[in-house]
């Protein structure tokens, strides 16, 4: 388990009729605020704030083609030579990072190939390397390097 250290962050947050949205930096746009969101935004500001990952080379909610199915990822991180360098799946905090979170991020990787995975429910949050077809967890997130 990796101890995340959140930075101040003051969201973008507006009410219309009757429901909250914030606003999303990465994609520049007001998004309903729901649990899911606020954990996905939280976490996108530790990667731009603390890990100094660039906003450039992240994509937030894409479709990738899973088989037959339209999946949508959560967060891939890219390389500098925008080539996916990791997936990060967000949950809402009350949701287990169980065995079919984990899941979940191996089905996008059999189409995406990153050498890091990430689980996070916002309270908790479980990476691993991929190194040789073996999931081995790290301790804390990788830092940023231009590859």
């Amino acid at each position: 388990m990796i101890k995340i250290e959140y930075p101040p962050y003051q969201p973008k947050i507006k009410k219309e009729k009757g429901k909250e949205f914030i606003f999303d930096e990465v994609r520049k746009q007001w998004l309903m605020l729901t649990p899911e969101e606020w954990v996905r935004q939280n976490f996108l500001q530790y990667l731009l704030q603390v890990k100094k990952y660039p906003a450039s080379l992240i994509a937030v909610e894409k479709e990738i083609q899973l088989g037959e199915l339209k999946k949508r990822f959560d967060i891939v991180v890219y390389d500098k030579n925008t080539l996916p360098w990791m997936i990060i799946e967000c949950k809402e905090m009350n949701v287990v990072l169980d065995a079919s979170v984990l899941n979940q991020v191996l089905r996008y990787n059999q189409v995406l190939k990153v050498p890091f995975l990430v689980i996070t429910n916002g309270r908790n949050t479980v990476a691993y390397s991929t190194v040789n077809n073996e999931l081995v967890e790290l301790l804390e997130l990788p830092d940023w390097i231009e590859q």
